[in-house]
């Protein structure tokens, strides 16, 4: 819930790329790999610089975390290829092999075996035969039988997450959060523990493992030092200890002690307590993410992966997001959803401007370009929230489609003014739509007396980005922010409402697989919001679908009248989760965002085939080097490496831990 979207970047930026400095450096399967900067380095203090390698080196600890998380295969298999990498001495130049090497960064950058958006298996594209003589001539000294069965066979754990099966959605998931337990077992498991009556309710099952045993007792297997994950989080803690003694402040030592005291304890009103301490500190410089936060990757939306990320605040740029956080409560006031589902005081809302330093755990090597946390609903009530907009990231998307000659933009909209429109404005409208989800749109409505936090289920991820996004639609187009001096104009709007529309209905399914559904919850949720508003506009031409030369596009002919149904698909969708309306939100996701239209999507893949572009990207993290001088520290220089296999192994090799 916390997390936006990556950036699905058409290279319409104005900015130029900095000397010879290079953004895009590889290229594979359906990705790209991207490297990012850190402006304003040079101008932290020795003790800041200090201060971010810790938290940056207990960011990456995390890594074995959500391999495990994702796939209980995924290490061993990550652990024979890395074998196979370091030690075959054969003919590296042949087909086979290179076709191994793709499989391998494939396999890095999702995390598992899984893909990291699409979340179907993917397979090498070298014989089995081939793989194993891999592994016999690099020493591999597992059970080659079957781990080459689990990388082949189709039927061994073929999607990560199950959200639309026609059976148990546990039992035909992969993700490692459950063991031998049905989703009715997992949901009377957990109702039990709940207190409806609580204000403040723990995130049962966050943080943990749930597995029946032999003796037919469920039990759970808690994340913590001497529990599950134990030793990578002992590392974590280490690390944490160590940046603790140089934090800017002491608010900051005080959360990072309490979540020490947490990984130690898996104790989850100790997570409740951290965040609440965390989302008010707003006067650092530094910041970070640590922890088991999201809990897209679990079908029932409970279970939380591992993920890192460790920041600079951008003080100039952080302007912008601080006016609109400012008027957080105007915004709450004039929301076209009932008054019932409103806040009647916005509380703590905060907003900035970042620039990353380190990715990790489930936001490394592909990374959100916004983050609104925490994310249980009653801190966000009583306590607000803290949201970010990651500038570097964006910037580095934007820099690295100038690097290539074609773009999205201009093979699927509709005319030169379209493309002329967008060029001029999309690139501020982005990061203002990212603003506005993140900033208030994941901190807005409320939730009915009664009304628990989960009432959604598996559709709770999808409908919440629902939201957020809305928000967003709805506001961008608002005078108020021309008033406040957030757009340029009052035409600002229209390219971002045309993209939308454009991706939410075609362009997106570029990433998707022929004959695949739409699983992956952002891709649901512009699909679900561009084909309601599709159909809702019909009768009065809001949205056109046009055909030209064999080819289809999509063309918004009322602005207004798509605003207006942004804000009445914002107030259902408000209302959904308000009133915990399982049954209505369910029908919104089935009806509009899992289908795709067979003719269409061959259309779009074949049409983006032809422009060679990559529809995913990820990063390569800078390197933090510490500077010694008569055996002391000086300094922390920046090197930005171009080796994104290198990365990868060195990872394997340094941050190894279960």
């Amino acid at each position: 819930m916390g997390t936006a979207a990556v950036l699905v970047s058409c290279g319409n930026c104005d900015r130029k790329a900095e000397g010879d400095f290079k953004y895009l450096i590889d290229e594979f399967a359906d990705l790209k790999i991207m490297r990012y900067r850190i402006p304003g380095w040079d101008q932290l203090t020795l003790r800041q610089k200090e201060y971010v390698y810790h938290l940056g080196e207990a960011a990456k600890y995390g890594r074995d975390i959500i391999w495990m998380q994702n796939c209980k295969v995924n290490l061993p298999v990550r652990k024979a290829v890395e074998t196979i990498i370091d030690n075959y001495g054969g003919d590296r130049e042949c087909e086979d092999f290179r076709n191994f090497t793709v499989y391998a960064k494939r396999l890095f950058f999702s995390n598992g075996i899984h893909h990291h958006y699409a979340e179907d298996k993917f397979f090498p594209e070298c014989p089995e035969s081939y793989f194993r003589t891999l592994l016999e001539a690099s020493g591999y000294d597992g059970d080659a039988d079957y781990l080459l069965e689990v990388i082949y066979s189709p039927d061994i754990y073929p999607q990560r997450k199950s959200i639309s099966g026609t059976g148990d959605i546990v039992a035909e998931s992969a993700v490692n959060f459950y063991e031998n337990v049905t989703r009715a077992e997992v949901e009377k498991f957990y109702a039990d523990m709940a207190d409806p009556d609580d204000p403040t309710p723990v995130s049962y099952g966050l943080n943990s493992r749930l597995v029946k045993g032999e003796d037919g007792i469920i039990r759970e297997e808690v994340y913590k030092i001497g529990g599950l994950y134990g030793p990578a989080l002992e590392k974590i803690v280490a690390e944490l200890e160590k940046a603790a003694a140089v934090a800017e402040n002491d608010a900051q030592k005080k959360y990072i002690a309490l979540l020490i005291e947490y990984y130690r304890t898996g104790d989850l009103k100790l997570w409740d307590e951290y965040n609440i301490e965390w989302l008010q500190d707003t006067l650092g410089t530094v910041d970070f993410v640590n922890g088991f936060v999201e809990d897209y990757n679990d079908p029932l939306g409970r279970k939380a992966t591992w993920e890192g990320l460790v920041n600079i605040k951008d003080h100039a740029a952080s302007e912008r997001t601080e006016i609109i956080s400012g008027n957080a409560q105007w915004f709450e006031d004039n929301s076209p959803v009932d008054p019932r589902f409103r806040k009647p005081v916005v509380k703590g809302v905060s907003a900035k401007v970042i620039d990353a330093t380190t990715l990790a755990g489930d936001c490394y090597p592909s990374t959100p370009i916004g983050i609104n946390l925490p994310n249980a609903d009653w801190i966000r009530r009583d306590y607000g929230s803290k949201s970010v907009t990651i500038a570097n990231i964006t910037h580095a998307y934007d820099l690295a489609a100038q690097e290539s000659p074609n773009s999205t933009l201009k093979e699927f909209a509709w005319s030169e003014e379209e493309v002329a429109a967008a060029r001029k404005y999309l690139s501020i409208t982005d990061e203002i739509h990212t603003d506005l989800h993140e900033c208030l749109g994941h901190g807005s409505g409320q939730l009915l007396p009664g009304t628990p936090a989960n009432a959604l289920g598996e559709y709770s991820s999808t409908l919440e980005e629902t939201r957020a996004d809305l928000f967003g639609l709805y506001y961008i187009a608002d005078p108020k922010l021309v008033e406040l001096g957030i757009i340029p104009d009052a035409e600002a709007y229209k390219p971002q409402y045309s993209n939308y529309i454009r991706n939410g209905l075609m362009v997106q399914f570029t990433r998707v697989e022929l004959g695949k559904k739409n699983t992956e919850a952002h891709m649901q949720n512009r699909k679900l919001i561009a084909e309601w508003c599709y159909e809702a506009g019909k009768a009065d031409n809001v949205i056109e679908k046009k055909i030209r030369d064999g080819k289809t596009y999509f063309v918004v002919n009322d602005y207004e009248a798509l605003r207006g149904l942004f804000g009445k698909l914002l107030a259902e969708v408000q209302r959904i989760k308000s009133e915990g309306d399982y049954a209505a939100g369910k029908a919104l996701v089935e009806k509009y965002a899992v289908n795709i239209d067979p003719a269409l999507h061959k259309e779009v893949r074949d049409r983006y085939k032809a422009l060679n572009l990559k529809p995913y990207g990820g990063f390569v993290n800078p390197e933090i080097i510490p500077v010694e001088k008569h055996g002391k520290i000086v300094d922390y220089r920046v090197e930005y490496p171009a080796d994104y296999l290198g990365q990868m192994m060195e990872y394997g090799k340094k941050y190894a831990t279960l």
